[in-house]
C-alpha cells in the first residue's frame, strides 16, 4: 500500500492560495496607508521597502498587481509632495531623498522586467504605470526648476529605462519560481528577448503615435541605445525597434500638428530661437546643454549640424536660419525639423544592423524595412538620399529583397532626383526564368509596370523588356503567360514605336535567325527592336484555351483600352482549373463514335447458351 501523499490536494492548495492572497491584500493596504501617513507627517518611509519586497516576491498575479498599484500610488504621493525634487534642507533630508530614489529605481527595474511577463494584464499594467510615473516625474521636475528662466523638463533617466525594456526586453522575475535560469532556459522562446505584441501595440497606439514628446525622446534614446548595442547579448534589439518603427503609421508633416504632449508642461510655446548669420555660426560656439542628471543633450543636433536648419516663416531669402544644435530641448520638441532629424538619425542607426547575410532572419528584417521604406520612411527623412547606399546594396541581393529595394530606388529617382543611370539595367537583370515561377511574381509585375510607365523611356529599352518576357513565356506556366499578354499589350499600346515587333511576319516565315541577343546584360544593346515577338505568336497553339484565346488580341486592331493588370496577376493553376471546371458548355462537343452503354461485363450469346464475359480480362488477354 502506497504511503499517503504529504502534498495537499488541489482543493486545499486552492484554499491556501486564496488565504495567502487575502493576507497579502491586507498587508498591502496597511503598508500603503502607512506610507501615505509617513509622507504627510514626514515620518519613516520604511513601509515603502516592505511594499517593494512583497511585489518582488509575489507569484500570484492578483497580489502582484495590487502591490504594483499600491507602490504606484505611494510614489505619486511622494512626487506630489516634492520629496524627490525639492532641494534637501539638511543632510538627513538628503539621505532620505537618496534612499527613496533607490527604491524608485528598484521599482522601475521591476516594472521594466514585467514587460516580458507571461500574464497579459501584468505586462500592460507595467507599461501604463511606467509612462504615468514618467509624466509625474517630469511634471515635478519642471515645477522644481529654480533657474531664472525655468524650462519644462522631461525626466530622461527614467525614460531611458523604459526604452531599454522595450528594445532589450529583460526576462520577467516570475519566469521561473526559483528566479534562477539555466543556460538552456535562457535560450528558450520564453526568454527570446522579443517585445510582446500587446505591449508594442499599446505603446504605439496610446503613446508613440499620440504624444509628440514621447515620439521625439523615444527616437533619440533608441538611436543612443543602438550605438552601444551588443548583438550577442541582445540579438533581437534591432527586430524590436523595427517593429515599433514599422507600426508608426503617423508622423507630423506640419508644425501645427505638434500639439499633443504626455508632459503637459512641454506643451507651452517655447521662446523663439535666436537666429544668427552664417559667420556667427562658424565663430560662435555653444556649451552643451545639461540635463538635470548632468548629461549632454546636443549630440543629436551636431549630427545634423551641416544638413538641417529651422527656416523662419519669411519670404526674405537673406534672413538667417536657426541651426538645430542651437535649440533647447523645449524648442526642439516643438520643431518639425528636429522631429525629422530624430527620425532620420534613428533609421540611419538601424539600417546597418539589418545587414543582409545568409541568415533568414536578416533577410526577413530587411524585407520588412523595405516594405515601409517608400511610403513610411523616405518622405520624413531630412535628406532621403542618405539611405541610397543601403538600398543600392539591397538591390544586389536579388529575389524579393532586391525587388523591394528597386521600388525604394525608383522612389528616390522619381521624387528625390537621384541620378542612378543603371537602374533599368539592374531591373533587366531580374528578368530570368525564375521570375515567372516564384511566389512574388505578382508583386514583381506590379512594380515593373510602374517602372516602365513613363512615356519618355527609349523604345530600344522597352523593346528589350518586352522581348525578354516574350522569350520567357516559352517555358512559363499558363498563369504567368496570361499575365504577360496584357502586360505586353499595354506597353505596345502606350509606345507605338514597338508595333513593328508584331508586324514582322516575313521574318518568321523566312526562318532567319533572331537578331535578339539574350545574353547581353545592357537592355539598350540587345537589338530587340530589330526582332519580333514570334514567341507570343506561338502561344496561339497553347494547350490551355485561355492562353490561346487571349493571345489573339495582338492580331486585332489596338482600339481596346489598356487592360487593368490587377485582373490578371493572381491567377494560379487552381484558379485556372476552377474557371474551366465551372464554365458552362454552350454546345455539346462532337464525338467520333456513338456512346455505348457503360458495362464492365458484356453478354456473349451463342447457339447453345448465354454466358457473361469479363471485359477487362478480354482486353488484357494476349493469347
Amino acid at each position: 500500500m502506497a504511503p499517503p501523499s504529504s502534498l495537499p490536494n488541489s482543493h486545499k492548495k486552492r484554499r491556501a492560495e486564496q488565504q495567502s492572497g487575502r493576507i497579502y491584500a491586507s498587508s498591502i493596504q496597511q503598508l500603503e496607508e502607512q506610507v501615505t501617513a509617513a509622507v504627510a507627517s514626514k515620518g519613516s518611509l520604511n513601509p515603502l521597502a516592505d511594499l517593494l519586497d512583497i511585489a518582488q516576491e509575489a507569484t500570484d498575479p492578483s497580489s502582484l498587481t495590487k502591490a504594483l498599484y499600491a507602490l504606484y500610488r505611494s510614489f505619486v504621493t511622494i512626487l506630489t509632495n516634492g520629496l524627490l525634487t525639492n532641494t534637501p534642507a539638511n543632510e538627513e533630508a538628503r539621505t532620505v531623498r537618496t534612499w527613496v530614489n533607490d527604491r524608485l529605481h528598484e521599482y522601475t527595474e521591476l516594472l521594466v522586467s514585467l514587460l516580458k511577463d507571461e500574464d497579459t494584464t501584468i505586462r500592460t499594467s507595467a507599461l501604463k504605470i511606467l509612462l504615468s510615473i514618467q509624466k509625474h516625474l517630469s511634471s515635478s521636475l519642471s515645477k522644481a526648476e529654480s533657474s531664472s528662466k525655468p524650462q519644462p523638463q522631461f525626466h530622461i533617466s527614467h525614460f531611458k529605462r523604459i526604452v531599454y525594456g522595450l528594445l532589450f526586453c529583460p526576462p520577467s522575475p516570475r519566469s521561473n519560481s526559483s528566479h534562477k535560469r539555466t543556460k538552456a532556459e535562457s535560450s528558450s522562446p520564453k526568454h527570446d528577448g522579443k517585445v510582446e505584441l500587446d505591449v508594442r501595440d499599446l505603446f504605439v497606439e496610446d503613446y508613440l503615435s499620440v504624444h509628440d514628446d514621447v515620439r521625439w525622446f523615444f527616437l533619440r534614446e533608441s538611436a543612443n541605445l543602438l550605438s552601444t548595442w551588443s548583438k550577442s547579448e541582445h540579438p533581437n534589439a534591432a527586430d524590436n525597434l523595427l517593429s515599433f518603427l514599422e507600426s508608426l503609421t503617423t508622423f507630423p508633416t506640419d508644425s501645427a500638428e505638434l500639439n499633443s504632449w504626455l508632459v503637459e508642461e512641454l506643451g507651452a510655446r517655447p521662446p523663439k530661437a535666436k537666429t544668427s548669420n552664417a559667420e556667427d555660426d562658424e565663430d560662435e560656439t555653444e556649451e552643451p546643454e545639461k540635463t538635470p542628471n548632468g548629461e549632454d543633450e546636443d549630440d543629436w543636433r551636431k549630427f545634423f549640424e551641416d544638413e538641417v536648419t529651422v527656416e523662419p516663416k519669411s519670404t526674405d531669402p537673406k534672413k538667417p536660419s536657426v541651426r538645430l544644435h542651437k535649440l533647447t530641448i523645449h524648442q526642439s520638441v516643438h520643431s518639425l525639423a528636429s522631429h525629422r532629424a530624430m527620425f532620420t538619425r534613428t533609421w540611419l542607426a538601424l539600417l546597418p544592423l539589418l545587414s543582409i547575410g545568409p541568415s533568414e532572419q536578416s533577410k526577413a528584417l530587411t524585407t520588412r524595412a523595405l516594405n515601409v521604406m517608400h511610403r513610411g520612411v523616405l518622405p520624413h527623412l531630412t535628406r532621403a538620399i542618405l539611405v541610397m547606399d543601403w538600398i543600392a546594396n539591397c538591390v544586389d541581393y536579388g529575389g524579393t529583397v532586391g525587388l523591394l529595394a528597386l521600388n525604394g530606388l525608383f522612389t528616390l529617382i522619381k521624387e528625390y532626383n537621384l541620378d542612378y543611370p543603371s537602374f533599368y539595367t539592374r531591373l533587366y537583370a531580374f528578368l530570368d526564368r525564375d521570375v515567372l515561377h516564384v511566389k512574388h511574381r505578382a508583386r514583381f509585375f506590379r512594380l515593373t509596370e510602374l517602372f516602365l510607365s513613363s512615356t519618355l523611356l527609349p523604345a530600344t529599352l522597352l523593346a528589350s523588356f518586352v522581348k525578354r518576357l516574350a522569350r520567357l513565356s516559352l517555358t512559363a506556366p499558363p498563369a504567368a503567360i496570361i499575365m504577360l499578354i496584357p502586360f505586353t499589350y499595354n506597353i505596345l499600346k502606350k509606345h507605338p514605336a514597338l508595333m513593328v515587333m508584331i508586324h514582322r511576319a516575313e521574318d518568321m516565315a523566312s526562318g532567319e535567325s533572331d537578331p535578339f541577343n539574350a545574353s547581353e546584360p545592357n537592355p539598350t544593346l540587345t537589338n530587340a527592336i530589330e526582332s519580333s515577338l514570334w514567341e507570343l505568336h506561338t502561344q496561339r497553339q497553347h494547350y490551355h484555351s485561355s492562353v490561346s484565346t487571349l493571345v489573339r488580341i495582338f492580331e486585332e486592331a489596338f482600339t481596346k483600352p489598356s487592360y487593368s493588370l490587377e485582373d490578371f496577376l493572381d491567377h494560379t493553376y487552381t484558379t485556372l482549373y476552377e474557371t474551366e471546371a465551372k464554365r458552362r458548355i454552350k454546345k455539346e462537343p462532337a464525338l467520333a463514335m456513338e456512346p455505348t452503354q457503360k458495362r464492365w461485363f458484356i453478354t456473349a450469346e451463342t447457339e447453345e447458351e448465354t454466358t457473361l464475359v469479363d471485359r477487362v480480362d478480354t482486353l488484357w488477354s494476349f493469347s
